[in-house]
C-alpha cells in the first residue's frame, strides 16, 4: 500500500491492486497544488470547500458522502457520523469519520473531527491499523485532542494532518504541537509525500509527511 499526502485532509491511497481512494480533496486555493492523480473512490467528510472539492478530479470517482457501510469493488468503506465542533454541531455542523478496508488493513480518517471519540464511535471504528488525525485546533481537534484521539484508538500508524505549512492559506497550529507529545524514538519525518506500507510497525510510529510539491 502506498499513501500520499496532497495537503490539509488529502491522502491518495493506492491499493496493491492499484486502484485509488482519495480522501477530502481541497480546491487549490487553499495553497497547495492541484490534485493530479486519477482516483477510483472519493470519501468527503462534510461540505465545506476545503474538504468537497471534487468537480476537477481525474478519472470519473465514485464519491461516498454519507453514512453507513458502502461496498465498493473490493473495499469497504463506512461512513462514522460525528460532529465539526464541541457544541454539538452548532457552530460548523456534521462530520463523517470514515472507515477504509485496504489490502486486509483499516484506515481510520477523521475529516474534521472536532471532539475527542464518543464510546458509540469507538465501537463503530473498531480495530485501527493506520489512522489519519487532525492536528491544527480552531476548526478540528487541537493537538492535544488529536493526542488523546490516537490513545482512544491506539493504531500503528498515526499521520497527522490539517495542521498549518508553509502554503496553507489560513492559519492554524503547526504539526510540532502534536509531535512532541509523542517520545522522539516515535515521530519519523518522511523527506517525500508519499508512504510505502508493506507491513504495518512493531511499534506505534507518528508519521510526519511532506504534502505534494
Amino acid at each position: 500500500m502506498r499513501i500520499k499526502w496532497w495537503g490539509h485532509a488529502c491522502f491518495a491511497i493506492t491499493a496493491k491492486n492499484g486502484k485509488v481512494i482519495l480522501t477530502d480533496p481541497y480546491p487549490p486555493s487553499i495553497g497547495y497544488q492541484p490534485i493530479t492523480d486519477s482516483v477510483d473512490i472519493v470519501t468527503v467528510s462534510h461540505d465545506h470547500s476545503d474538504h468537497n472539492a471534487v468537480e476537477s478530479l481525474k478519472g470519473g470517482p465514485k464519491i461516498i458522502k454519507t453514512a453507513g457501510r458502502h461496498l465498493v469493488e473490493e473495499f469497504e468503506i463506512t461512513g462514522i457520523e460525528s460532529l465539526h465542533d464541541d457544541v454539538g454541531g452548532s457552530k460548523r455542523g456534521k462530520n463523517l469519520i470514515f472507515t477504509l478496508v485496504v489490502d486486509g488493513w483499516k484506515i481510520v480518517h477523521l475529516g474534521d473531527q472536532g471532539i475527542t471519540l464518543t464510546p458509540g464511535q469507538l465501537e463503530a471504528i473498531g480495530r485501527a491499523d493506520i489512522a489519519m488525525i487532525p492536528v491544527g485546533g480552531t476548526y478540528t481537534v487541537d493537538a492535544v485532542q488529536g493526542c488523546q484521539i490516537a490513545q482512544q484508538l491506539n493504531p500503528k500508524v498515526i499521520l497527522p494532518m490539517h495542521y498549518q505549512t508553509d502554503v496553507l492559506t489560513f492559519e492554524i497550529a503547526p504539526v510540532e504541537e502534536f509531535s512532541k507529545l509523542f517520545g522522539a524514538e516515535q515521530v519519523k519525518t518522511v523527506d517525500s509525500a508519499e508512504l510505502q506500507l508493506d507491513t504495518l510497525p512493531a511499534e506505534q510510529v507518528v508519521y510526519v509527511l511532506q504534502y505534494v510539491k
